[in-house]
């Protein structure tokens, strides 16, 4: 839908703008111009496609695939019970296992996923939160393993728990111990990884949950906030750790808007972690971002058009600075994408990167009365919210208040219902779906996952309990239980128990026996 605009715009659109303190120039603070001076001049954006299914073969195949055409980082997606602590054989798991994503149940399942692909020499961002740290700790371990140096790893690990109570749902304990293993790894990163982004803040599924652009900026920068205060007050060294976050947004259908609320959401996070925080160092306040298309906006309906779509969110991603991108495949309303889907969503990138001249320019709207109106805009409806959540507490206790009480749930359902009203009157249009509609005569191929690749990975996982050093994996098990029962670090119990071989699933329980687990509040 977007916002409600003028039919122009002009300087009266901009009066009192200053442009040295709203704007300043590329590189430099308040960031609203991009991180680097130079922007894609001296670097592209890295080209990340998402992607991970069945077991860990067949993700390792469609990596390597991906990276033979121009990949230039990998995106690691989880199957289901990966992402809330099950093992591939619990009866929960069955049906799930390997169907949105690769199932990583073990160290030797991270090793097979990763084979002939050099982990210090590859960026890989990791889609995982409940699980994040065990996640790591593999990671690590098979990267050691590879031989590989930890302190050259580069990549990022998802880690936002707090989105997951909000839209998404994959969480598992509690919202306080869920916290402490986000610190965990911010503690452990700074000291033993540090080319490692230690959280992507996600309002990617904020937004495919239904809300506005201001609320995607608000609820995002909002839990942001919320992590750095517990940092803080878990006694980490601000600069030490914030220059390792970073964040992830949504790039929807309305372009302007889109580059605006980019551009909005970099301004109100330097001046957050300046003027609230009392950041020094300028790495420090830089909101360094990945971006990934719409994959709400996408339709079974005529799905080619998909890549139209795709292509605008993207060029949008781009013109507002972002550091990487993922463009979804055309088949995505219909299933997992094929290899043919994701290498024509990959030359989307490829085009826009060497074709439109996009990349030529740093921030190329700059100054135009509509995209500053527009960013002014965005960025006083995102801080009204931001106020009212730290009204409650501050920034940790405002927010998981907000959370706790359904506040920020409603006011996404609340956005998610104007936007359907929207398009079943017809005021929103969708090609082919409520306008321009045709029938369907050429079916579209969908990947399909077969059965006994289940089967195949519960067996695997099964010997390697039988294979494995029972009482060394026991003692393990019980080190991260009584780890987690006092105030330590978790991550040096986490490597010890997946170096043992404990699985994803016995851990989450041994942290399950001490943590508890989450139930959902309903919201009304």
């Amino acid at each position: 839908m977007g916002k409600p605009n003028k039919p122009v715009y002009t300087p009266a659109d901009l009066a009192g703008f200053d442009p040295a303190a709203a704007l300043g120039e590329p590189g430099q603070y308040p960031f609203t111009r991009g991180v680097r001076a130079d922007m894609y001049r001296g670097r592209l954006w890295t080209m990340r496609q998402y992607a991970g299914f069945a077991d860990a073969e067949e993700s390792n195949r469609r990596y390597r695939y991906l990276l033979s055409q121009g990949t230039t980082g990998l995106s690691v997606a989880f199957d289901l019970p990966t992402q809330i602590g099950l093992d591939s054989d619990a009866p929960m798991a069955r049906g799930e296992v390997g169907r949105v994503g690769v199932a990583i149940a073990s160290l030797e399942d991270m090793e097979r996923l990763f084979d002939g692909i050099a982990l210090e020499r590859v960026s890989t961002s990791m889609t995982i939160n409940a699980t994040a740290a065990t996640l790591l700790a593999l990671y690590v371990t098979a990267a050691k393993r590879q031989g590989g140096d930890a302190r050259k790893l580069q990549g990022t690990v998802q880690n936002d728990i707090l989105k997951e109570y909000i839209a998404r749902g994959t969480y598992i304990y509690p919202v306080r111990p869920a916290l402490r293993l986000v610190t965990d790894i911010f503690e452990y990163a700074a000291r033993e990884l540090p080319e490692w982004n230690t959280i992507s803040i996600s309002g990617y599924h904020i937004r495919e949950a239904g809300c506005t652009a201001a609320q995607e900026i608000a609820f995002t920068l909002g839990n942001g906030g919320a992590y750095v205060q517990a940092a803080l007050e878990r006694g980490l060294v601000l600069e030490r750790f914030a220059p390792r976050l970073s964040f992830f947004f949504n790039a929807h259908n309305n372009l302007f808007e889109e580059v605006a609320k980019f551009r909005a959401a970099r301004r109100i996070w330097a001046r957050r972690m300046r003027e609230r925080f009392g950041a020094k160092d300028d790495r420090s306040c830089m909101l360094r971002f990945h971006t990934q298309t719409a994959g709400s906006t996408l339709t079974a309906q005529q799905p080619q058009v998909n890549v139209v779509r795709t292509a605008y969110q993207a060029l949008a991603g781009v013109l507002g600075g972002t550091q990487s991108l993922h463009t979804n495949a055309y088949d995505e309303a219909l299933g997992l994408p094929t290899a043919e889907a994701a290498r024509l969503a990959l030359r989307t990138q490829q085009v826009l990167a060497y074709e439109s001249g996009a990349a030529e320019v740093v921030d190329p709207l700059a100054g135009s009365y509509y995209v500053e109106s527009l960013t002014n805009q965005l960025e006083q409806e995102a801080e009204a919210y931001l106020a009212k959540i730290e009204g409650w507490g501050g920034p940790l206790g405002g927010m998981l208040q907000a959370i706790e009480s359904g506040y920020v749930q409603r006011e996404i359902q609340a956005a998610a219902y104007a936007q359907q009203q929207a398009l079943e009157t017809g005021e929103a249009v969708v090609v082919g779906v409520n306008k321009f509609q045709e029938e369907e005569t050429t079916p579209t191929p969908v990947l399909r996952i077969p059965e006994e690749l289940e089967r195949r990975q519960v067996e695997r996982l099964q010997a390697l309990r039988r294979r494995r050093d029972a009482g060394r994996a026991q003692a393990a098990l019980q080190k991260v239980g009584a780890t987690a029962a006092t105030a330590e670090n978790l991550m040096p119990a986490l490597l010890e128990a997946v170096e043992a071989y404990c699985t994803v699933g016995e851990i989450a329980d041994a942290l399950r026996a001490v943590f508890g687990e989450h139930r959902e509040a309903v919201v009304v």
